[in-house]
């Protein structure tokens, strides 16, 4: 075990991280061959984005030349979207140490801060790096001062490199086998195992990846998992190097996985611990994490309504492969059968439709991005609500909570006062700054329904692209939440319903009427298009009829003669109005709901 580091490699997303990888993986001759690969990014749309969306691991065979020792590393690629934090916690928590990535041209931001105090609080050991030295606008001595007052080290502890050439990379391994310490465990005790992540494999099942803690794990053996009180026997056990590769056996302080042939991998959860000790009852189980909480919901609707069996079969498929994706069965009277999806985050839902476009051809409806309100009932009962038609009546209602998020936003200083004023724009309250190197750093609180929805994009163009946000969802605050009802003719449309504030009713309704008025097809009869709030109508747009000259066959005679058709006409379009039931085009959703 004294040869064994583990470690990960944290970093803001784009300051070249996953490059860092493919070149370690390079050094190491883990795999052949030079330029930017993305090895480990196995999903084209990470590889197209440049971004790590799922955490995995690589066992390098590294020969060192200073004291001439042979070490086995373990390092586990993480994400560095925010949306992604889940991911990295899970990683973390299977490592000794860490090597914290800064882009010299970009100087630290707030994933670097964030993941940073993540390691700390696990009591990883953290080698600092500034990368990218080779570009033309690389501010190497900027940046390495922001990095000493972060991490309190000295000039001469961090490494200065190019991931994209290769220069100094053989300092950084030698650096982590110095400064990363080996795992700690018991050899020779009961086996113990954290799981760090699942997926599904076609032939094996449900594979589970897996950092022994004590004992070892060996194939054709019965593991309990203490947590969910399952069972299993183990088909197949090995490491990644970074294809599968099979092993004899699994011992402490390494990382490898276990094939369970579980047909679900729902089964396996995250921080879970396994065990292949007979008598498991006595185990311990390890400090693991929960599941992912999702924060973020849609609804989803095949475009063809005869592709739902399609959409429900390409949804089973997905969930195998992601366990932080949930949904459930959801109906719409203008749209049909589809399902309610919960994400981590709005890139974690853009990159999950993205993926039913590409590796199933399925066109969908994707409705506007809500939150999960908490709704306190008269008769005492609490229930989670994240559709606008799961609202129970006003009148049961006693209170309703919203889900607000603790934001850091890391700006320079020139972009203090309009980063406070977006927050404050968005009901967002600034709490206090600190100067982090040669950035601020601003403390706020926010509700999560205001960051999802264009708070990413205003402030990227509010500080030329600088600024950068961390979040997490710290509690729930009391709201006044309000449903509005669409009435097309006196008649509900689902579908166009949604959930805001009391005083924002009025507002987004008429914002939303305006947009129906100008895309709704005109009919033979007026359509009062009006908004709801409890049975009281807030906002109302009228689309006028077609109008038909019934009197233009006349030529003279009596004015009796034109009055009567006009009365006729007039007592036909009421009867129409009555009875006729207006039909909303598909093309008029997507329009409506890519603006709202």
């Amino acid at each position: 075990m004294n040869k064994i580091r583990n470690f990960s490699i944290i970093a803001h997303i784009d300051h070249g991280k996953t490059t860092l990888t493919d070149r370690l993986m390079q050094l190491t001759k883990t795999v052949t061959g030079t330029g930017n690969e993305r090895i480990l990014d196995s999903n084209p749309i990470e590889r197209e984005r440049g971004i790590t969306i799922k955490l995995a691991p690589v066992r390098m065979q590294y020969h060192s030349p200073v004291d001439g020792n042979e070490y086995l590393l373990h390092l586990i690629d993480t994400p560095g979207h925010v949306d992604f934090s889940y991911e990295v916690s899970r990683a973390l928590s299977a490592c000794e140490g860490v090597v914290l990535v800064v882009d010299a041209t970009q100087g630290v931001q707030a994933q670097t801060i964030s993941h940073y105090y993540k390691a700390k609080n696990l009591g990883l050991a953290v080698v600092p790096v500034v990368n990218k030295i080779d570009y033309p606008s690389a501010d190497i001595e900027k940046v390495s001062l922001e990095l000493m007052d972060l991490c309190q080290v000295n000039e001469e502890e961090i490494v200065l490199l190019s991931a994209k050439t290769g220069q100094n990379v053989d300092k950084l391994l030698e650096r982590i086998i110095k400064q990363i310490p080996p795992p700690k465990g018991n050899p020779n005790g009961p086996s113990r195992g954290l799981m760090l992540t699942s997926y599904y494999h076609p032939h094996q099942g449900a594979i589970a990846l897996v950092r022994v803690v004590d004992g070892q794990f060996c194939a054709k053996q019965v593991v309990h998992l203490l947590g969910t009180n399952n069972q299993f026997q183990s088909l197949e056990v090995g490491f990644f190097s970074p294809q599968m590769s099979k092993t004899e056996s699994l011992k402490a302080g390494e990382v490898g996985y276990i094939a369970t042939g579980l047909k679900d991998v729902r089964v396996l959860t995250v921080g879970d611990t396994l065990t292949a000790d007979k008598d498991y009852q006595k185990v311990i189980p390890l400090q693991g994490y929960s599941p992912p909480v999702p924060f973020v919901f849609l609804e989803v609707y095949p475009v063809d309504a005869g592709e739902f069996s399609k959409l429900k079969e390409a949804l089973l498929k997905l969930v195998l492969k992601d366990a932080a994706l949930s949904y459930q069965n959801t109906h719409s009277e203008a749209l049909g059968s589809g399902f309610q999806m919960g994400f981590l985050g709005l890139l974690h839902a853009e990159v999950v439709l993205e993926r039913f476009k590409r590796e199933f051809d399925l066109s969908l409806i994707a409705t506007t991005p809500t939150v999960g309100y908490q709704v306190n009932l008269n008769n005492g009962q609490t229930v989670m609500i994240s559709s606008p038609i799961k609202l129970p009546d006003q009148s049961l209602i006693k209170s309703v909570y919203e889900p607000w998020v603790e934001l850091d936003i890391y700006t320079p200083p020139a972009y203090f006062h309009e980063c406070v004023a977006l927050v404050r724009k968005h009901r967002g309250e600034y709490k206090i700054s600190f100067n982090v190197g040669e950035q601020t750093r601003l403390v706020c609180q926010m509700p999560l329904s205001e960051l999802i929805v264009q708070f990413h994009d205003q402030l990227k163009s509010l500080t030329s692209g600088f600024a950068s946000f961390e979040y997490k969802v710290s509690s729930y605050q009391l709201a006044e939440i309000v449903r509005v009802d669409i009435l097309l003719n006196k008649e509900e449309a689902e579908a166009l319903s949604f959930l805001c504030l009391a005083n924002q009713a009025e507002e987004r309704a008429r914002e939303l009427l305006a947009k129906l008025k100008e895309n709704l097809s005109r009919q033979m009869f007026g359509i009062a298009i009006q908004a709801v709030v409890g049975g009281k109508i807030v906002a109302r747009e009228d689309l006028q009829a077609y109008r038909k000259d019934v009197t233009a066959k006349l030529y003279g005679g009596d004015v009796t003669r034109r009055k009567k058709l006009l009365a006729k006409q007039a007592k036909g379009k009421k009867r129409m109005r009555q009875f006729g039931k207006i039909s909303i085009d598909q093309e008029v959703f997507i329009k409506i709901l890519k603006n709202a």
